[in-house]
């Protein structure tokens, strides 16, 4: 049975931990199944870049070649249904680091700096005497530097995927303590290739989804970007065989995620399941077996901090957001949250959206209905769309690939997720349905303004054209009122709706 709201919000206001006392907890089945500084386990965190769910080989793509990551699947824990606080790249990271809504952080658009006082959860670890270093993409404001103690964020050390230092880290580790590695790579943010990975997929095996168009442009597109996927999974392996020459992979908490969904139209910065759905991936210690696990309950990203604090022994601060999570590690098969919730505000357009999803329903509220949502300026300039676009000027487009292009768009979304997986038809006007959608919209209501959240009148406007997507507007730097601003959102601690 899920928790409700009143009891989670009371245990994470605690601020105590009570891992050593629960029978079967993840950090009691450590101390029972390895010798070495079971109290303290090690944790490394993999982040891709721009990499949706669905683009995994053990979450059912069978083109794409990610034979580690689905090895650690295999002996671990697989999520079905994480999701992230955002489908753009810092406000996301920002939120998985400070288990905080990314209008809590102070972040919410892209390339938005949080406040010095807003605390990342690697700065608790790291004065609790974890050695805690990140290598690869950072894409975070400076108080997430303090949270390390070594920070390799030089894109010519990390090298075109930004995996090139992860091996010289593990390495150079201090041996006496327990460590956090945040390993984030470029990989698989356009621009791609060539590099040695290229060709790792033929274009010709790959069918693009039914939301794209079908041409040979598509399809290159595509397999290049399941190349860098590729080295992102390779990297990974050499991490893990690293482990196991230490001799602490039966101490260490692997976790494999992204911060969005695929650079593709249709996906990155949607508040959409292709957009806000990551895949996410467990490994822990040996003792608990090594056959495949699978966990449908819903997660939010700013579950992930939480869940490490106390998985380190570490204290919960009352500004964290999220819920910890440790118990599906030992009984994946519980529910956990009712909700999750997530938001879109600026990146490279003008946007302001918010979501709610629960098991079975997805409610969206859009505050910039008149703005079409063709993705971000990246994905614009892709193969991808202009396959699209050629489509749409000759009208050659099917309903749902045409649905970027709507313009405006309904103010309100709604969809049975059951019954329509990839959320494309709106059912906010049927009737029989009308009190399920009025309260899901009521829910993401009093969400928002128990954390604080508002939809400022001025917000930023376009920093480039719609189309082509690289033509700066006269508005380019320009940052309109951030939505954290009336409510002072980044001093609210409120944990909203479970």
């Amino acid at each position: 049975m899920k928790r409700t709201e009143p009891d989670a919000i009371k245990n994470m206001r605690k601020g105590i931990l009570n891992t050593f006392v629960l029978a079967g907890s993840p950090l009691l089945l450590l101390s029972s199944c390895t010798k070495k500084n079971a109290e303290n386990p090690n944790f490394i965190v993999f982040i891709a870049d721009d990499v949706s769910r669905d683009d995994i080989g053990c979450y059912g793509n069978a083109v794409a070649k990610t034979p580690n990551i689905d090895r650690l699947a295999a002996s671990g824990i697989k999520f079905n249904n994480m999701f992230l606080t955002a489908s753009s790249s810092s406000p996301s990271r920002n939120s998985i680091i400070t288990g905080r809504y990314p209008h809590n952080t102070g972040g919410s658009e892209l390339h938005s700096t949080p406040p010095d006082h807003m605390v990342a959860f690697t700065e608790i670890l790291k004065e609790k005497g974890y050695h805690t270093v990140q290598a690869g993409k950072f894409h975070m404001g400076p108080y997430a530097r303090r949270g390390f103690d070594d920070i390799n964020d030089n894109s010519k050390l990390n090298g075109d995927g930004g995996e090139a230092l992860w091996l010289k880290c593990m390495k150079d580790r201090p041996p006496e303590k327990p460590f956090l590695m945040w390993f984030a790579s470029y990989d698989a943010h356009r621009i791609w290739g060539p590099n040695e990975f290229t060709g790792t997929h033929n274009p010709s095996a790959i069918t693009p989804p039914f939301y794209l168009a079908g041409g040979e442009g598509t399809k290159e597109d595509l397999a290049k970007y399941y190349d860098e996927i590729h080295r992102f999974d390779h990297y990974i392996g050499l991490v893990y065989e690293e482990l196991i020459q230490q001799g602490v992979a039966d101490n260490t908490f692997i976790i494999i995620m992204a911060d969005n969904g695929r650079p593709f139209p249709h996906s990155k910065t949607r508040v959409n399941d292709r957009g806000l759905r990551t895949p996410f991936i467990v490994h822990w210690p040996a003792g608990r077996g090594h056959k495949p696990q699978e966990c449908t309950a819903l997660l939010s990203a700013i579950d992930i901090a939480p869940t490490i604090l106390e998985l380190a022994g570490a204290e919960i601060p009352e500004h964290i957001q999220g819920c910890s999570f440790t118990s599906l590690l030992h009984r994946p098969s519980e529910g956990f949250r009712n909700y999750v919730f997530a938001e879109h505000n600026w990146h490279d357009y003008e946007a302001h959206e918010r979501m709610v999803r629960s098991d079975k329903f997805l409610y969206i509220l859009n505050s910039r209905p008149q703005f079409p949502q063709t993705g971000p300026a990246d994905a614009i300039s892709s193969p991808s769309f202009r396959e699209l676009d050629s489509l749409r000027q000759i009208a050659g487009l099917t309903s749902f690939q045409s649905d970027i292009f709507i313009a405006p768009r309904p103010s309100e979304e709604f969809y049975d997720c059951d019954s329509d997986p990839d959320q494309f038809d709106n059912i906010a006007d049927n009737q029989d349905l009308s009190e399920v959608k009025n309260e899901m919209s009521k829910i993401l209501k009093e969400w928002m303004q128990e954390t604080g959240d508002n939809i400022p009148d001025s917000i930023t406007k376009d920093w480039y054209e719609r189309v082509p997507g690289n033509v700066k507007t006269k508005y380019h730097s320009i940052r309109g009122e951030p939505v954290d601003r009336k409510f002072n959102a980044t001093l609210i601690n409120n944990k909203g709706m479970f």
